[in-house]
């Protein structure tokens, strides 16, 4: 595999990742195209197959790991598979475009390990663990207790922070946001 370059964005829940990403999607450019993830969670709201997530079975999803179908994947909660398709990234490859990631840190470091030179991997840091908490109350789509779970994970996601290349601080949204565009930009421009 090789093509365009691999932007991720990795972060605790609640952080602001999703929001910077859809941001710099929206700059033309940048010419980045998303990474739809995999996974065995069930959909949540509104989400849709093929826009938010493509969605499978548990057993569709480990047929795919045995496959080797994936450039990473991560088993983040009990039977909650993430993965990225390899035939994802190569397809937006071909639309000659470059692949922007919302993932989690593992999945994130797994990737800028698998292709070092053509990745750029940021991690969002929220201003405090409160402050996500806080956040992901508001978003009431979750029970106390999964908050609780994403809140504990946040703790050890935290610190992997050093291992990304950069980390934007998301204190402020309109700062983060010019920070990645910037971040984002500079990197496209590398050889």
């Amino acid at each position: 595999m090789k093509g365009g370059k691999l932007i991720i964005f990795s972060a605790p829940s609640g952080s602001g990742k999703t929001t910077i990403v859809r941001h710099l999607l929206a700059q033309e450019d940048l010419n980045l195209a998303f990474s739809i993830s995999a996974t065995s969670r069930p959909r949540r709201g509104k989400e849709k197959h093929g826009e938010h997530y493509y969605f499978m079975t548990l057993s569709e999803f480990k047929k795919h790991i045995k496959n080797e179908d994936f450039l990473e994947w991560e088993e983040v909660y009990r039977d909650n598979f993430y993965g990225t398709l390899k035939k994802e990234v190569e397809r937006l490859w071909a639309e000659g475009k470059h692949v922007i990631f919302d993932i989690d840190v593992v999945g994130g470091l797994r990737i800028k390990k698998k292709f070092p030179d053509q990745t750029l991997a940021v991690f969002v840091k929220p201003p405090s663990v409160d402050e996500l908490k806080i956040r992901l109350k508001k978003r009431s789509t979750e029970s106390d207790e999964k908050i609780n779970m994403r809140i504990a994970k946040a703790s050890v996601e935290l610190a992997t922070a050093p291992q990304f290349d950069k980390i934007i601080k998301n204190y402020d949204l309109d700062v983060a946001l010019q920070e990645a565009h910037d971040l984002v930009a500079e990197f496209l421009q590398e050889h």
